[in-house]
């Protein structure tokens, strides 16, 4: 369908107001969720707390068999497309230290990435939905889903039929920045979030005396080079308007002072926003570790774990939002950024189907500045709670705009 952000009998600015309505009921959720974080696929207390919350909506329920999802479809009053509205579910295994009065009661773990400020939000939108849904002409589906934080839970869903119908012609998902300004809301066009691979690289040579390097083929020597390379390769071979970070976060060999090890072992993450400079990496890590290795008499093993594609938003998608979005909180706080953001997103499958998009919800504690604020992922990771109400009415509005 085309895409229009033409005003349709209702005002953003009014969904804003129910969404502050419903506040505390999202932050309850929000508090439930964050005490008892779950890891992966599997999250049956999260999914136990948001069917509750969604009970007596009139909602069309699915639940996920290979994971902890669900899918609850609200049908609106008139014929129209279906749009998807994504939050997900799971946690971090990672320590918390924020001192909340509802901090994880589980040992290293931890809700630091705010899913569940996403779900929270969401489920806020489907309570402010369904009391429009004459209004709708169309339905929405409201997808909660485990598994992003490295399991690909979006991928599996996907497999599971998320999108198999083929009524579904749009998608957003939110996610929190901890560091932007509260209430702030911002996306790009085009690539938003990058690819991210694993590498394992072993680097063989022949071990001996420290005392005694040539009677040996020093494999630590060889592996610093590569790594200094590798970074050699990013900056002189990558186009800087389609750029790669590449970054080895591991080198583990030897066990004592005075004896050259046989093997080094390295890892690291490779990131792009493009598939050209991806598949470009690739050949060039192959290249330059077995020809550095080669060349200095050792032998290398490589190994790249191919995970989650680039996220990319839908340039008119991304604009009809935006309008909406400006209509809902004001021009003033709504902002179209040419940087993307070096991590990555499960949600990026979905778009690789639908045209659609990810918008970063600011959550910055007022007391705070970007410079004091910690980022997700942070065992001290904060965030303003009154910041959710934008959140709920930004997944509201995009959805009535669209079935609009």
């Amino acid at each position: 369908m085309t895409m229009t952000s033409e005003r349709s009998g209702f005002e953003p600015a009014h969904l804003h107001a129910e969404a502050a309505k419903g506040l505390p009921d999202t932050v309850a959720l929000r508090r439930l969720i964050h005490a008892e974080p779950e890891l992966g696929l599997d999250l049956p207390r999260t999914q136990e707390k948001i069917l509750a919350a969604l009970e007596g909506l009139g909602l069309d329920i699915v639940t996920g068999t290979a994971q902890s999802s669900i899918v609850a479809t609200l049908k609106g009053g008139g014929d129209g497309p279906t749009i998807l509205l994504r939050g997900d579910m799971d946690a971090l295994p990672m320590p918390e230290n924020t001192g909340l009065d509802f901090s994880s009661t589980i040992d290293n773990r931890m809700h630091a990435c705010g899913h569940d400020a996403h779900v929270a939000m969401l489920v806020g939108a489907a309570k402010i939905l369904v009391d429009r849904r004459a209004e709708l002409n169309g339905n929405v589906k409201f997808f909660f889903q485990p598994g992003e934080e490295g399991y690909a839970g979006a991928a599996l869903a996907l497999e599971e039929g998320l999108l198999a119908d083929g009524d579904v012609t749009a998608g957003l998902a939110l996610h929190i920045d901890p560091t932007q300004r509260a209430g702030s809301l911002t996306t790009k066009p085009g690539p938003i979030m990058a690819s991210a691979d694993e590498l394992f690289i072993n680097i063989i040579g022949k071990g001996g005396h420290g005392s005694s390097p040539h009677g040996a083929i020093d494999p630590i020597v060889v592996a610093a080079t590569i790594v200094t390379e590798l970074q050699t390769v990013v900056t002189r071979t990558v186009d800087v308007f389609a750029p790669a970070v590449l970054t080895i976060t591991s080198f583990h060999s030897g066990t004592t002072t005075n004896v050259i090890p046989e093997r080094v072992e390295l890892s690291g993450t490779l990131r792009t926003v493009s598939e050209r400079t991806r598949n470009q990496m690739h050949e060039s890590i192959h290249r330059v570790v077995t020809g550095i290795a080669a060349a200095h008499g050792c032998t290398a093993e490589v190994e790249i774990r191919v995970g989650y594609p680039v996220t990319e938003n839908d340039p008119e998608f991304v604009a009809f939002a935006a309008d909406v979005l400006r209509d809902l909180v004001g021009p003033e706080n709504v902002r179209i950024t040419t940087s993307p953001i070096m991590g990555a997103e499960d949600w990026s499958y979905v778009l690789q189907q639908i045209p659609g998009a990810m918008v970063f919800l600011g959550v910055r504690p007022p007391e705070l500045t970007a410079q004091t604020a910690t980022a997700c992922h942070s065992n001290r990771m904060m965030m303003d709670e009154d910041a959710m109400a934008v959140g709920s009415a930004a997944y509201a509005a995009v959805a009535m705009r669209y079935l609009s």
